[in-house]
């Protein structure tokens, strides 16, 4: 097992802006630096349960059934387009309101995800010898999300400091909304 390449490819693969880092600019402007960790912890929960499903070779389901599958994006797009439009058109809650909903949204986010258990399967068996136990993938997908975690600590940090500047425009709400909308009708038309 190459342990550095695995954590050179997680690490890049985190820096990739997606879903998960839309839902924390979001959730950051509107409720700061609690709002913003609540949030890692709520996407961070997501990522470990679909990095444990693939360590345990459960997410191999999702991938040979068409029917989970699609059931699972049909409720990603819904979750990205109700967290979309809640931005775009939604009344813009006091900060100290939406602390609470930072774990609720960025899990619903990342399990709503079929991408993220795809990949999770495709991208932790890379990294371990053919015929490794399930505790070698297990501790791969616990790696894997300390790394994440990490990535988006840092991205929450620099939100904090620059919330004060955001929370004065709504435009970085309009903006998560209409990219959080975008990323939902983009996984509705993919195959």
């Amino acid at each position: 097992m190459d342990l550095a390449a695995f954590l050179l490819a997680s690490f890049l693969l985190a820096m990739v802006p997606g879903v998960g880092t839309a839902m924390l600019v979001r959730q950051s402007v509107r409720g700061g630096r609690r709002a913003a960790l609540a949030t890692v912890a709520g996407l961070e929960s997501g990522v470990a349960v679909w990095a444990a499903a693939a360590g345990l070779g459960l997410s191999v389901l999702l991938v040979a059934s068409e029917v989970a599958y699609q059931v699972l994006r049909v409720a990603g797009v819904v979750v990205l387009l109700w967290f979309g439009v809640r931005a775009l058109f939604g009344r813009h809650r006091e900060p100290d309101e939406t602390a609470g909903g930072g774990f609720r949204a960025g899990l619903l986010v990342n399990l709503a995800n079929p991408k993220l258990a795809v990949f999770a399967i495709s991208f932790l068996p890379q990294f371990v010898p053919p015929g490794a136990s399930h505790a070698a993938l297990l501790a791969l997908a616990a790696l894997w999300v300390v790394v994440d975690t990490i990535w988006y600590l840092l991205i929450a940090t620099l939100l904090t400091r620059l919330v004060g500047i955001l929370r004065k425009s709504s435009l970085v709400e309009r903006i998560s909304g209409v990219a959080l909308i975008g990323l939902g009708v983009r996984l509705a038309v993919e195959g």
